[in-house]
């Protein structure tokens, strides 16, 4: 559940531990789509039998899918803070991809904030470590240190 802070207070929440999310499944379905949008039609992710022949034992979502559920699985995680008129995405200061998302898994986030910095008056920028977990896994699908942009007003 989304918590609202000052901005003052946010440097009292550093290494404050967010999340879990909720579960959300991988299906085909959701790889397939994916692999239309991107135009990424690597058989690993969308031929079913081919995959099954691989050490994975079938298809498995890009990387990149994994990444882009970031928005999705942290929006209730991440502290808002008081007056955000938006918030945008900065960018990544580190991706690893760890463990393939195999399909029919399912994943969730976990969070922490690393540092945030007022760069402009009313321009808070945020640096959050997140970590999508696969259920059943020893191993998270991945890690990444994600930037954000609040404005505040």
């Amino acid at each position: 559940m989304m918590q609202t802070i000052s901005k003052n207070d946010l440097g009292n929440h550093i290494d404050e531990a967010l999340g879990p999310s909720d579960w959300l499944l991988i299906d085909q379905e959701r790889i397939n789509g994916f692999a239309e949008s991107t135009d990424d039609f690597q058989f690993i992710h969308v031929d079913e039998k081919a995959a099954a022949k691989t050490p994975f034992g079938g298809t498995i979502a890009h990387g990149f899918l994994t990444l882009s559920l970031l928005s999705s699985l942290c929006s209730d995680l991440m502290l808002k803070i008081d007056g955000t008129v938006m918030s945008l995405n900065y960018g990544f200061d580190k991706v690893r991809f760890l463990t393939p998302v195999k399909v029919g898994s399912r994943v969730r986030a976990h969070a922490k904030l690393l540092e945030s910095v007022e760069k402009n008056p009313g321009q808070i920028l945020a640096k959050h470590e997140v970590t999508i977990e696969i259920e059943g896994e020893d191993k998270p699908a991945l890690v990444a240190e994600w930037l954000g942009m609040t404005i505040v007003g």
